[in-house]
């Protein structure tokens, strides 16, 4: 819903109040729909990204995906979509800009769902990815978990703030919060191992049927009621890499967990896969995803255990 032209910056190093040169700059089609879309069509899904396009930038960002190789399905609005910047040094410490957006009117808004329930007709999938830009309610991605409920089409949330609390509450297929975003969900702070586990359970409470909750480098905390309406936890660790670049890992994360579940695997099993795409992503340089093949030998290395209650 907020597509922006991602601009990555990498440096020297990053220091307080010091300089730092810059040693490469790129710009690219941004926002975490586009970043899901790129992975699962590298996997070999069938996916179409859907996303509001305007102003000079829209048109850039246009080029940007004219050899992407999914479906991209643009919907024109008045206002320019927003420019992004991330600063990453050499030892992976990551610095991100993010613009707001550009304000969206109600005609604009009703095009949108337009054009999303015209996809769930055929859809297996409904993604909801990033932040509402102004002019959206707080219960759009709401609304969209119902529409595609209705239809018997999947839904996996990645979004924050209120956006995030209201979706919850209308029951996603899977939730996937990072640990920033579950603690301003939550308003408490998750310092230990055992407070994600707490955090991910609350969650589950909340409406959503599945979550997956990230922690980084970490790995991330699974959590669902089985079919006897037990409650399951596990613990999703991911081999020790030499990260070069955080960026766009989660996004990489949370395709691959849809991918995985699509293709049949039960929720443990994908959030497995989630969690080697996002560690094979970090690897690589700038705003790069790791393949198939390379998550795939991540994935041997995966420790996938079991949260005793």
């Amino acid at each position: 819903m907020n597509p922006a032209i991602d601009r990555t910056i990498g440096v020297d190093r990053l220091a307080f109040d010091d300089r730092a040169y810059i040693l490469s700059s790129n710009d690219s089609a941004g926002g975490r729909g586009i970043n899901a879309a790129r992975v699962i069509h590298s996997f070999g899904g069938d996916t179409v990204a859907i996303l509001p396009v305007g102003g000079d930038r829209g048109v850039r960002i246009g080029h940007h995906l004219e050899d992407c190789g999914f479906r991209v399905e643009q919907v024109p609005i008045r206002n320019d979509i927003r420019r992004n910047f991330t600063i990453t040094d050499r030892h992976g410490l990551t610095i991100k800009l993010n613009e707001i957006g550009p304000r969206l009117d109600k005609t604009e808004l009703a095009n949108i769902e337009q054009v999303v329930d015209r996809h769930l007709e055929h859809a297996r999938w409904l993604m909801l990815c990033g932040s509402l830009p102004p002019g959206v309610p707080a219960d759009f991605y709401a609304r969209m978990i119902e529409r595609a409920k209705q239809r018997g089409v999947k839904t996996l949330l990645d979004t924050d703030g209120d956006a995030l609390g209201r979706g919850i509450e209308a029951g996603p297929t899977v939730v996937t919060p990072n640990q920033q975003e579950a603690e301003r969900l939550l308003n408490t702070v998750l310092l230990t191992r055992a407070h994600a586990i707490t955090a991910a359970r609350k969650i589950v409470t909340m409406g959503a049927e599945a979550v997956a909750l990230s922690l980084g480098p970490r790995g991330a905390i699974g959590a669902w009621l089985d079919a006897d309406g037990k409650e399951q936890v596990v613990e999703v660790i991911p081999p020790r890499v030499d990260a070069i670049s955080p960026i766009g890992a989660g996004d990489a994360k949370q395709a691959a967990l849809a991918w995985a579940m699509d293709r049949g695997d039960a929720f443990p099993q994908a959030l497995a896969w989630g969690v080697a795409s996002g560690t094979a992503s970090a690897k690589l340089p700038g705003m790069n995803f790791g393949t198939l093949a390379q998550t795939t030998e991540i994935h041997q290395d995966v420790d996938l255990r079991h949260v005793e209650l």
